[in-house]
């Protein structure tokens, strides 16, 4: 597969169309990384106080151990918030939709409204938990590189992190 193209599966019949995600629409294809450089433009940004801690909880586990030891797995009331702001699964989240994502964390973080604002520090809770897991897994669990979201965020977290 080629980066940056689109390509048809058939389905029982039906026509899927995926677009390849890896890259953004202003890439050339000689630009592998530019999708994972925009979670590093965002984190240039200004960054909520809650990111940081949790990037720097992630980074320090990382350092001491070289991978999360524990498996942590979402719970079906962290699936639905998910789901309430009609977010995927990290796994099965592409680099762009999570850097999309990050983008709304980061102004809802900073929002006066207090349950947005609640619900933004525990998505990204909830990232860096789903993150854990597919590092800790050695990422067995993902079957295919149009998802490629873990990427993305842990990209943020080390850009945004001081350790």
């Amino acid at each position: 597969m080629e980066m940056g193209k689109i390509y048809t599966t058939v389905i029982n019949g039906d026509k899927l169309f995926l677009e390849s995600t890896n890259l953004s629409a202003l890439s050339s294809d000689d630009d592998k990384f530019s999708s994972l450089s925009m979670s590093a433009m965002l984190a240039r940004g200004e960054v909520p106080e809650s990111h940081r801690r949790i990037a720097d909880n992630y980074m320090v586990i990382k350092k001491i151990y070289g991978t999360p030891v524990v498996l942590p797995r979402i719970d079906n009331r962290e699936k639905t918030l998910l789901a309430k702001y009609d977010f995927n699964p990290l796994e099965y989240s592409t680099i762009k939709q999570i850097n999309e994502e990050l983008a709304f964390l980061k102004r809802w973080s900073m929002s006066l409204e207090k349950n947005l604002k609640a619900d933004s520090d525990e998505i990204i809770q909830i990232r860096a938990k789903e993150l854990k897991f597919i590092v800790a897994s050695r990422y067995v669990n993902l079957d295919s590189e149009i998802y490629g979201g873990y990427k993305a965020i842990e990209r943020y977290f080390e850009e945004i992190s001081k350790y």
